[in-house]
């Protein structure tokens, strides 16, 4: 049975301290979306950089049922949104580095575009995006706050399809917002899913009405007793497939160094076994000279 507090809608702010479960929380994250309409668009509006007045509606697609379990796989959200024509946007939180978030996500956006009907011209097909909100750099070397990835001609850069994109937003990356991003707003919505505290929180929620409903969904849902049980079943999952890579990491790491010490210590055998046929060869030599000594 799902216990709800009776909530005024300004009780938020009189919260202080720890944010039980914040929106890097993914069961969080997606609770918040569904359960807000104008955060949802508020968000989208900042990472699609379209005018939020252009934004007619948008729906999610596949929105989960309080207290059911989620299996990792379904953990994506496919959001329409039609703006002047339509468009498919799929949202997905990610904050621990598991390896696979460039085919997982490439995997999510192929299926997603697969959305022409039947008998239909495949100019017909929606565009669509795959925002991933990463709590890690992507590429190390490489860091960027918002990235925007298509596919391209590698030799010229001509933009193969501009019906498909990725886009990638680190939130451990904020400092390295551009002035395009903060122009959107990207960098106020990174901090508001980074926010730990009710303090930080409400500090960003004194710069749009837009924050300050998203500040007061997520005390809602931290109210919420269900939705408590479900972040911690994913906090604890998480955790478990973080602590399940680093073990595959370092075991790997292993085998590496013990591949290595093996072709080592082969390399020391060869080499021994070289020196021992030159040996052998010069013994040979000096036999065959001492015996040409003594015929004389």
């Amino acid at each position: 049975m799902t216990t709800k507090l009776q909530l005024n809608k300004e009780e938020w702010r009189n919260a202080k301290g720890k944010i039980a479960y914040s929106m890097t929380n993914d069961y969080m994250f997606r609770m918040v979306l569904q359960s807000n309409n104008n955060v949802l668009k508020g968000i989208i509006s900042s990472m699609m950089h379209v005018p939020l007045d252009t934004i007619d509606a948008v729906e999610i697609d596949n929105p989960i049922e309080l207290g059911k379990y989620i299996e990792d796989k379904d953990y994506v959200l496919d959001i329409k949104v039609k703006l002047n024509d339509n468009s498919i946007i799929n949202l997905e939180m990610q904050v621990a580095d598991l390896g696979n978030w460039q085919n997982r996500s490439l995997s999510y956006l192929c299926r997603t575009f697969e959305n022409v009907q039947k008998g239909e011209d495949y100019n017909s097909v929606m565009p669509v995006t795959h925002i991933g909100f990463l709590d890690y750099d992507l590429f190390p070397e490489e860091k960027e706050f918002y990235s925007k990835n298509m596919l391209q001609n590698v030799k010229t850069g001509t933009i193969y399809n501009r019906n498909f994109c990725l886009r990638v937003l680190s939130l451990n990356q904020i400092e390295l917002a551009t002035e395009e991003d903060k122009k959107w707003h990207v960098d106020e919505w990174a901090r508001l899913f980074k926010a730990t505290t009710w303090e930080e929180l409400k500090m960003i929620a004194e710069k749009d009405k837009v924050y300050s409903e998203a500040a007061n969904s997520i005390y809602e849902q931290n109210s919420d007793e269900t939705v408590r049980m479900m972040c911690e079943a994913r906090r604890e999952a998480i955790f478990h497939e973080q602590y399940v890579q680093n073990k595959m990491e370092k075991l790997e790491k292993q085998l590496a160094e013990a591949a290595l010490q093996e072709q080592h210590s082969q390399n020391k055998m060869d080499n021994l076994e070289k020196q021992l046929s030159q040996k052998d060869s010069l013994i040979e030599q000096l036999q065959a000279e001492i015996a040409e000594l003594k015929k004389d």
